[in-house]
Parts: C-alpha cells; sequence; structure tokens
C-alpha cells in the first residue's frame, strides 16, 4: 500500500482518481492546488507518490511542485498529468500522463513503484 498525494484542481478527476487509487489499496491524500500540497508536505514526510496537473490556481504549477520535489526528495516517484502538451525534457524524473490517462494502469504502476526500496531524504520544513 502506498500513500499517494493526488494535487489537481479539477474536483471530478481528483474524486474519480482518488477512487481507483482507493479501491487498489492505496491511502489517498487529496490537495486541490500546489500550495495546499506544501502545506501537507511540511507536515508529512510519509508520501510514497506524487500525481499532479500542471495547471493550477494559486500561482505554482504542477511543474514548480515536480522541480521542488526533485530537489528535496529526489527517489520520489512524481506523475506529471495535463490535457495540454508539456516540454518533456523541463519534467526531469518525472513522468508525463497526457489527459485523459488510465487511472487504473496509473494506480498499478503506483503500486509497482512503491513496492521498491527507496531511501527517502526530504526536508520539507
Amino acid at each position: 500500500m502506498a500513500v499517494v498525494m493526488i494535487v489537481e484542481d479539477e474536483a471530478l478527476i481528483r474524486f474519480a482518481l482518488a477512487d481507483e487509487l482507493i479501491a487498489c489499496g492505496h491511502m489517498v491524500i487529496e490537495c486541490c492546488n500546489v500550495l495546499e500540497a506544501l502545506a501537507v508536505l511540511g507536515k508529512s514526510a510519509e508520501i510514497d507518490a506524487v500525481v499532479t496537473d500542471v495547471d493550477m490556481p494559486g500561482g505554482l504549477s504542477g511543474l514548480d511542485l515536480s522541480r521542488l520535489l526533485a530537489a528535496t526528495s529526489p527517489s520520489l516517484p512524481v506523475w506529471i498529468t495535463s490535457g495540454r502538451d508539456v516540454d518533456i525534457s523541463a519534467l526531469g524524473a518525472a513522468v508525463f500522463l497526457p489527459k485523459p490517462y488510465d487511472m487504473r494502469a496509473l494506480a498499478c504502476e503506483i503500486a509497482q513503484r512503491a513496492e521498491m526500496p527507496a531511501e527517502r531524504s526530504a526536508s520539507f520544513g
């Protein structure tokens, strides 16, 4: 079981993905923007995977979140989603998923990645 943070401003997409992840046995933390995600990360480093949309309200994008996570917790798996074209060269180790994506396949991929041993040295605050 993985603890997965979903950062998505579209409620229906967030709810549907959360339902799929929960059905696959994962715990889910839902955030509707990057600032909310940063607040959660500041309180807990017990996140096993992050799925984030690119475009969100609040001045910070999913790409900004991905860059922060790459700098503070490089072994944390991150999936970035978007309904528009994204320069994948800017993603680093993050995986890009164009919308619409297969939520069940993503849940299975997260389960596989969560089973891999990974050292986390997150320092969010």
